[in-house]
């Protein structure tokens, strides 16, 4: 076995062991919430924190079989379709936060302050919080190692030769190229404190500046990958850096906004009084659908350009 290989496997039984606590605490949550021995989150009824911690139960669920997955020989016979796109989506989720896990981190003991802890619970004990960001740092982490150990050993075409002449998907890349770099400089723009499009100002923290300077990065870095994929010349770039930056990209893109996108407009419809993000509701919710038309479609370039990952 490869050095590489046994790496990767490590890695990914790393990653499902390392979201088994996250996976325990939502189903504490869960069940100590209905019996009344475990408080519902600020700002929650008691349906609202069952229906949103049963829902991260089942993607935890998801996220565990899939570094399972990546290193069991029965991974090698799931449909690669399910396997490119579970991949996909967790390394958009987790990945993609990596650096801002680490930067988040510095400036809160730079500040004195303890971790974010998503917003779960206001109450929620420190070494919670710890246990918490173990598990999606160290999913992040395997996924990092383990996806692309699994993707050469199904599909090792992907990862050799260079960058071909994109002619013919030009154009399928290059509306969702476009909408990458247009949600990307939005968010870059409120990153660095630009106020159109922002309802409430006071309500910013540097915390989630941060997130949404990353998630723009992100965005244009996909952007810039998976154009270079279709429009450089042949052996000018090695093909599996742009197609890690356009793979990363876009699953953030997607990812994130699939998921931000419904609380969007659950916080737009209901008001409730103690949640009041920054952004102008319609503003965010159209950025979010742009950003997973984006995701989408730069998926759909990455899986058509050469050498091709077949996911039958």
């Amino acid at each position: 076995m490869e050095r590489w290989d046994r790496v990767g496997r490590c890695a990914g039984y790393g990653a499902a062991l390392s979201l088994a606590p996250y996976l325990l605490i939502k189903v504490v949550w869960v069940v100590g919430s209905l019996l009344g021995v475990v408080p519902i989150g600020e700002g929650y009824s008691q349906a609202g924190w069952v229906l949103l911690n049963t829902v991260t139960i089942g993607m935890a669920g998801i996220g565990i079989a899939l570094a399972l997955a990546l290193v069991r020989p029965w991974g090698m016979r799931i449909p690669g379709w399910l396997v490119a796109f579970c991949a996909w989506t967790g390394s958009g989720f987790l990945v993609s936060i990596l650096p801002y896990a680490v930067l988040s981190t510095l400036l809160d003991a730079a500040r004195g302050n303890s971790s974010d802890s998503g917003g779960d619970s206001t109450a929620m004990p420190g070494w919670m919080g710890v246990l918490l960001q173990f598990s999606f740092m160290g999913m992040g982490l395997g996924l990092a190692l383990a996806l692309p150990a699994y993707l050469r050993r199904r599909w090792p075409q992907a990862f050799t030769g260079r960058v071909r002449d994109g002619a013919g998907a030009g154009a399928g890349a290059s509306w969702a190229a476009v909408l990458a770099v247009v949600v990307g400089l939005v968010w870059l723009y409120w990153a660095v404190g630009g106020t159109l499009g922002i309802a409430h100002p006071e309500e910013r923290h540097t915390n989630g500046e941060l997130l949404t300077g990353l998630g723009a990065l992100w965005a244009l870095a996909g952007a810039a990958a998976v154009w270079a994929l279709t429009r450089a010349r042949p052996a000018r770039r090695s093909h599996w850096l742009l197609l890690a930056l356009g793979w990363l990209g876009s699953g953030s893109l997607f990812a994130w906004s699939s998921w931000k996108l419904p609380l969007t407009l659950l916080v737009a419809l209901t008001h409730p009084s103690d949640v009041t993000p920054p952004e102008n509701p319609a503003v965010a919710a159209v950025l979010h659908l742009a950003a997973i038309a984006a995701g989408a479609g730069m998926l759909r370039t990455l899986l058509r350009s050469r050498p091709r990952i077949p996911v039958a």
